[in-house]
């Protein structure tokens, strides 16, 4: 099998083109192709488990849920998972190998090209057509040299490249204009054309534009896209869309708060939440007070939970966490969330950054280690108490333990169990990710709270807005040309 290939790269970050990638791989999954998504290099704190048992970015999950197939680590050989302002952990085909300030990753991604090759031909070998994502600019020149994301990929495996901007932010003619004028004349000769995304209105007053970019780049115009109104029910790919989980609704029954810390880690967790009708979902974020009527409050996960919690601190959370248990609201926390709960959090490798020991909210009977490997596993079970089912799994570094795991939230069909709850109930904790896109769980949740599930089938939900994401990319944008232009690579594993 020869796969043809073509990569998207963007004039920015956020410009759509996950979701572009993704409505192709449903579109030409449709039409009977063996579709794969590549990104060589992602930067999110959002992530998936992998069915070959590793992690990657959620958006190529997404991808390749819309492609009809499992997920792999291939799909994203390199994954940056910030820790903090100026650091990631690096994961490379879906392992942890280390952590690196950001200049220090700059010297070792010409290093990391061989395993993004490796896993573009894995890939290539069982495809008919991949489907390639850059990140973030392609006319980020400074970053071009030893770039392994988007023209440093692209012209090592010599494939062609189309462009996308985002018309919905201004300056889309110049962004894509200025894109050419700053690309190397051996880079530019790989796009191919390019697509304007997120338009708004008729389309006829924006044929001159498109006339316009084609002049100034010489690239053919693929497509005027629409903005896509159901790309909030699909899981985002990194915090650049965190503000979307907030959902305000008077009326309904069930006000949830979660609260966004600096780094907060698989925030899609929450978005069946603020799909449901009955629910107020507030987003809480540093500078601001936790409502103090609400049913219940979420610690999500994070990428560094000792940081976090202290975070959590300086924004005063603790404070009105306590104020929130005596008034006998509910809280639960997700990953690292439950860690913070308990009351101790220790790093004694120095896994999140120096080693530490701190004292954690003390909300739960439990303590923390963060050590040993990294868990990744899908899970499933039921609540303790036998009813209902869930489907998840699990991501996360540490053991927690204590006498308030006794009373775990969360059994695992393996016989094991999971979380802590308090005497009272009140206060809860797991380490399972997925847990409220699970409709059964979700409902009972939402019960628990006072309130009434929708009806919402959220997994099917996804399903559908894949495929509708599918029809409309079909009516805006030129596929048969994309095609076209897709062409199989030069990279072979003869080169590798």
């Amino acid at each position: 099998m020869t796969a043809r290939v073509i990569m998207f790269q963007g004039t920015g970050s956020d410009v759509g083109k996950s979701l572009i990638v993704a409505g192709l791989a449903r579109h030409f999954a449709n039409r009977g192709l063996a579709v794969r998504p590549f990104k060589p290099q992602n930067m999110s704190n959002n992530a998936a488990v992998t069915a070959d048992g590793g992690e990657i970015g959620r958006a190529q999950a997404l991808q390749a849920r819309a492609a009809r197939i499992e997920p792999s680590v291939h799909m994203n050989p390199v994954l940056l998972k910030p820790q903090s302002e100026v650091g990631s952990q690096i994961v490379v085909q879906g392992r942890v190998v280390g952590n690196a300030k950001a200049r220090d990753y700059q010297a070792m991604k010409p290093g990391l090209m061989g395993a993004v090759l490796e896993s573009f031909a894995k890939l290539c070998a069982g495809a008919d057509l991949v489907l390639v994502e850059g990140a973030g600019s392609a006319s980020e020149v400074n970053l071009r040299p030893g770039d392994i994301a988007n023209m440093g990929f692209a012209r090592a495996a010599d494939v062609p490249v189309v462009i996308i901007g985002d018309i919905d932010r201004g300056g889309v003619i110049a962004s894509l204009a200025g894109t050419k004028a700053v690309a190397a004349p051996e880079d530019a000769a790989l796009i191919e054309g390019f697509i304007v995304n997120k338009f708004r209105g008729d389309p006829a007053l924006f044929a001159d534009g498109m006339a316009l970019i084609e002049r100034h780049t010489g690239w053919r115009a693929l497509g005027l896209l629409p903005h896509f109104e159901g790309a909030h029910r699909l899981p985002a790919e990194d915090a650049m869309a965190l503000s979307q989980i907030a959902t305000r609704r008077s009326g309904a029954q069930v006000r949830i708060a979660v609260l966004a810390f600096p780094r907060i880690a698989n925030f899609d967790d929450f978005d069946p939440l603020r799909l449901e009708s009955d629910v107020d979902l507030v987003l809480v974020r540093p500078g601001e007070a936790i409502p103090g009527d609400c049913d219940l409050v979420i610690l999500p996960g994070s990428k560094a939970t000792i940081a976090d919690l202290a975070a959590l601190r300086e924004a005063g959370w603790d404070i009105d966490l306590s104020a929130h248990a005596r008034r006998g609201g509910r809280v639960l926390g997700i990953c690292g969330g439950y860690q913070m709960l308990g009351r101790i959090v220790a790093d004694p490798d120095g896994i999140e950054g120096p080693p530490a020991r701190v004292e954690g909210l003390g909300m739960l009977d439990v303590e923390t280690v963060l050590a040993g490997d990294k868990l990744l596993s899908a899970v499933s079970g039921t609540n303790a108490d036998a009813s209902p089912t869930f489907r998840g799994y699990e991501m996360h570094v540490g053991r927690t333990f204590g006498p308030d795991s006794e009373r775990p939230l969360l059994m695992f069909s393996d016989g094991r169990r999971d979380g802590a709850s308090s005497a009272d109930g009140r206060i809860m904790g797991c380490y399972v990710h997925g847990l409220f896109a699970d409709d059964r769980q979700r409902g009972a949740w939402l019960a628990r709270l006072g309130g009434l599930a929708d009806g919402l089938a959220y997994e099917d939900g996804v399903d559908a807005t894949l495929d509708s994401l599918a029809a409309h990319i079909a009516a805006h944008i030129d596929c048969e040309r994309l095609l076209g232009i897709a062409r199989a690579p030069a990279i072979t594993k003869a080169r590798l």
